[in-house]
């Protein structure tokens, strides 16, 4: 019973121990006002070991920043005698509001297909989730073209070159979030990789939320619907009328 016993405890002292990831963001809360023009968020963190020291190796840094998921029904326009119509759709039952990925070098060096996959390491590997019959060869042009709307939108986009690592230890990395980024809770996700591996990772939250003015809008809109839709029909009205009175005395 001796030498299974040391077997065991020189097995598990000889096991490595991997690293640690001190994620940080430069903002958590963002504040959308009125005349928003976007926001340039970075991201930095320290890689070290269990003991709080510099790591001796090198190591790849891939940062995924995703949020708010939302439901989104994608559909195919079809020519017929000259007029675009809808064809067939396909529903996504939690596509990311905004998807970003900035890595240390292109993720396809550093991870395989699947690990990229598993982690959502990019674009490509973007997990939807239709909703009804899973049919890869019919789902995929949908998927596609979801993320290409997303991506001249500005809202989902990938950069191989945006991280940068310091002595080993320190990472940055800067992802640009457009005037049009939905409001709702983010998660900034971090990987340590090393060898193939993810061997570390760490997150931290950011809320984008609305003030001033155009919170006071999308609160009425949200939780007053019916009293926001007529004084939008009110507003609408009065503004014809006053540009009516005006155009009639010119």
């Amino acid at each position: 019973m001796l030498l299974p016993a040391m077997l065991v405890l020189l097995c598990g002292a000889a096991a490595p121990e991997g690293p640690v990831l001190v994620p940080e963001v430069s903002q958590h809360v963002i504040h959308v006002e009125q005349g928003f023009t976007g926001a340039d968020l970075l991201l930095y963190g320290a890689i070290l070991t269990p003991e709080g020291q510099p790591v001796d190796s090198d190591y790849d840094i891939v940062v995924v920043v995703e949020g708010p998921p939302r439901a989104v029904v994608v559909r195919e326009k079809r020519q017929v005698a000259g007029v675009w119509v809808n064809a067939a759709s396909s529903r996504f039952r939690s596509a990311p509001g905004f998807f970003a990925v900035a890595s240390s070098r292109p993720v396809a060096g550093i991870v395989d297909a699947r690990t990229a996959s598993i982690y959502e390491l990019g674009l490509s590997f973007l997990q939807l989730s239709p909703i009804g019959s899973i049919d890869p060869a019919h789902e995929a042009p949908f998927a596609r073209g979801l993320v290409a709307h997303m991506q001249r939108m500005g809202l989902y986009h990938e950069d191989p070159q945006a991280v940068t690592i310091s002595h080993r230890v320190l990472y940055q990395a800067r992802i640009a979030l457009p005037s049009s980024v939905p409001t709702g809770d983010y998660t900034a996700e971090t990987f340590a990789i090393r060898q193939g591996r993810v061997l570390a990772s760490g997150i931290t939250r950011i809320r984008v939320d609305k003030q001033g003015f155009a919170r006071l809008i999308a609160d009425r809109a949200e939780h007053a619907g019916l009293a926001y839709g007529l004084c939008a029909v009110a507003l609408s009205v009065a503004m014809g009328w006053i540009a009516g009175r005006l155009f009639a005395r010119v």
